[in-house]
């Protein structure tokens, strides 16, 4: 795969002291991650990073910004969205072992990503961030009603608490 926003660290330019790096996406760059995350746009996406390395690891610690429009999952009505995302990495080399079956991961613990080669990827782990931030449910106004009118149930449409609902009207008591 290629990453439509590649930023490349090489490993010998990181030391133990932090090293600050900032990174934009380009507006061809934004179109297509616009198209890989499958957003209406994707107007801004930024970030800025203090790296460090810890032997063959590279801490990223920081920031990414960006203004997308999703679509809503009900009516695809535009949906603006604007992300503000603090974000703690760890690199480390791909290895041939055989990785772990799940590993829990506590609040001081890093997410981790793998790289191979010299390098580390920037963008791409800005790219990935972003993504995840995003809501997976966006709904503009008026969701709720293009719902029903479709004629999907709501929460309290359904279940234990509708039926009585139901059997109250039912004995005139609603």
């Amino acid at each position: 795969m290629i990453a439509e926003f590649s930023r490349p660290v090489r490993l010998d330019t990181l030391g133990t002291a932090p090293r600050r790096v900032e990174i934009a996406a380009d507006e061809s760059e934004r179109a297509a991650l616009a198209r890989r995350f499958s957003l209406l746009a994707l107007d801004r996406l930024d970030a800025w990073a203090e790296l460090t390395r810890e032997g063959e690891a590279v801490i990223a610690v920081g920031a990414l910004r960006a203004s997308a429009t999703q679509a809503c999952v009900a009516s695809g009505d535009p949906v603006p969205a604007e992300v503000a995302e603090d974000f703690a990495l760890r690199f480390i080399p791909e290895s041939d072992e055989a990785p772990a079956d799940e590993v829990e991961l506590g609040e001081t613990d890093l997410d981790e990503i793998f790289y191979a080669g010299s390098s580390i990827d920037l963008g791409e782990a800005a790219a990935q961030t972003f993504a995840l931030a995003l809501d997976p449910f966006p709904r503009a106004i008026g969701a709720d009603e293009a719902l029903r009118a479709a004629g999907v149930l709501g929460e309290g449409d359904v279940g234990p608490f509708a039926a009585l609902k139901g059997l109250k009207s039912k004995l005139g008591d609603g």
